[in-house]
C-alpha cells in the first residue's frame, strides 16, 4: 500500500534514513529508520514552529539530535508523492515495522496527485527536486499584480484568505491547463499539502503582499 510521503534521504551523521509524510490526523510527520538495525523514530511536525514532537518513544542514543536535525534538514522542501513503505530487509525477520501511523485517511481530500500540485512541483522545483518557495512565491505575486479580479477583490477590500484562495486556484488551473476550477476543499488541501513541505508557510511571501495591499486598499 502507498503511503504520501518524500522520497527518502541518507543521513550522514548516523546510518539512517529519514523521510517526510502525511499525518492520519493532519500535518507531517518525520520518520527515520536505522540502517543498522531495526530501530525506527517518528516525529510530528508543529505547523507553526517546526518543532519535532515524539510519537512514541525512541532511543535517543541511536537517533541522536544531530541526526534528527540533519533529518529535518535534509527533507524540508521535498515534495511529497504516492510511494511504497520502505522496509530494511536485512532486520524486517528481526523486527518487523509496526503499522505506519502515518497513513492518509481514505476520506480525506488528498491533492499530491491532482494535476494541479503535480505542475507546482514540476515548475518550481530546483536541482536537488526541493521546492523553490522563492521563485514560486515571486511568480504568484507577479500574477496577482496583473489579475484584475484580485485587484478588484483587494479594492473591496476581502478577506486575505479569499483573496489568496483565489489566486493559488486561478494560477495553478493555469500552471496545469486544468479549466475545471477547484472548489474551496481542494484549494485549502493543496495550500496545505505545500505547507508541510516547508513549515514556514509555502505562500508567506504571497500572504504578506496581499496583507500590504489591503492596508493601502
Amino acid at each position: 500500500m502507498n503511503i504520501i510521503r518524500t522520497q527518502a534521504m541518507e543521513l550522514s551523521s548516523i546510518p539512517a534514513i529519514a523521510y517526510k509524510q502525511k499525518l492520519t490526523a493532519g500535518g507531517a510527520g518525520l520518520k527515520l529508520l536505522r540502517l543498522d538495525s531495526a530501530a525506527t523514530a517518528v516525529f510530528t511536525i508543529d505547523r507553526r514552529t517546526a518543532d519535532m514532537i515524539p510519537y512514541g518513544p525512541y532511543d535517543t542514543g541511536l537517533f541522536p539530535e544531530e541526526a534528527l536535525l540533519e533529518a529535518l534538514e535534509l527533507t524540508q522542501g521535498l515534495p511529497y508523492s504516492a510511494r511504497g513503505k520502505i522496509a530494511i530487509k536485512s532486520f524486517a525477520a528481526m523486527d518487523p515495522e509496526p503499522e505506519d501511523v502515518t497513513e492518509e485517511q481514505p476520506d480525506a481530500v488528498d491533492m499530491v496527485d491532482s494535476e494541479e500540485y503535480q505542475a507546482i512541483v514540476s515548475r518550481y522545483s530546483d536541482e536537488k527536486n526541493k521546492l523553490n518557495y522563492t521563485l514560486m512565491n515571486k511568480d504568484f505575486i507577479q500574477f496577482a499584480a496583473k489579475s484584475k479580479e484580485a485587484g478588484r477583490m483587494i479594492a473591496a477590500r476581502a478577506l486575505e484568505e479569499d483573496i489568496l484562495l483565489y489566486i493559488i486556484t486561478s494560477r495553478a488551473a493555469f500552471l496545469s491547463g486544468n479549466k475545471n476550477s477547484l472548489d474551496s476543499a481542494q484549494a485549502a488541501a493543496l495550500i496545505e499539502t505545500l505547507d508541510e513541505i516547508d513549515p514556514r508557510s509555502a505562500f508567506k511571501e504571497l500572504k504578506a503582499w496581499i496583507r500590504g495591499r489591503l492596508a493601502r486598499a
